[in-house]
């Protein structure tokens, strides 16, 4: 495995760490995260670097109320990403099957506790897997967000600017460009692929072999 799989995934678990509500565990972490992004070389790291600096001096009530601010109370930040291309559609429940055949053709099952298209746990996945596939998929909808939060000046707009810049491509420069993407429809990749192996997951998924 190269150097540069190896920070793509360590850049996808930060960014999962950073998109999840930010308990006591992920201010535990937030060192860590620092010390591991010092010695990241791609240049998407940038961005969760500009993440954890602007929101260093936050306390604990300032992060849960700048998370729940940011993505509770509006779908226009939605974190699932099959809301942005489906909606509440009946195609969005096939969509959502297709992230748990996905999950389950890399060797992991997904709790019932959240829905499989949650982007810490995508990132979370991807991170462990070694595989971009799901975030190609739906990069319409990364960008999407990443421009939704771009237009606030959130902070977390760092957050998918980083996943964004791990993927093939330049990003799109405003909403028109993100929604022609997704008309033109990004690659999918199959169900059948060989299991990767058991690896300990976030609590949404589980590396149980099917």
């Amino acid at each position: 495995m190269s150097r540069s799989d190896d920070e793509v995934a360590l850049i996808y678990r930060v960014a999962s760490a950073c998109l999840a509500y930010p308990g006591a565990e992920f201010v535990a972490d937030l060192g860590s995260f620092e010390a591991a992004l010092q010695a990241v070389r791609h240049p998407a790291a940038r961005g969760l670097r500009e993440f954890l600096s602007a929101t260093a001096d936050f306390t604990a009530d300032q992060r849960t109320a700048a998370y729940v601010d940011t993505f509770d109370f509006t779908n226009r930040h939605s974190l699932y990403l099959t809301w942005w291309t489906d909606g509440d559609t009946r195609n969005r429940g096939v969509a959502l099957v297709r992230f748990k055949e996905h999950y389950r053709a890399h060797g992991f099952d997904f709790a019932d506790d959240e829905l499989p298209d949650f982007l810490p746990a995508v990132l979370e996945f991807c991170a462990l897997a070694r595989t971009d596939a799901l975030l190609i998929e739906h990069r319409p909808a990364l960008e999407l967000l990443r421009i939704a939060l771009s237009e606030k000046g959130n902070p977390y707009a760092s957050v998918l600017e980083s996943v964004c810049a791990t993927l093939p491509g330049a990003s799109p420069t405003d909403r028109a460009s993100a929604r022609a993407m997704a008309r033109s429809g990004p690659p999918r990749e199959t169900v059948g692929l060989e299991p990767y192996g058991h690896l300990g997951m976030l609590p949404l998924l589980t590396g149980e072999h099917r």
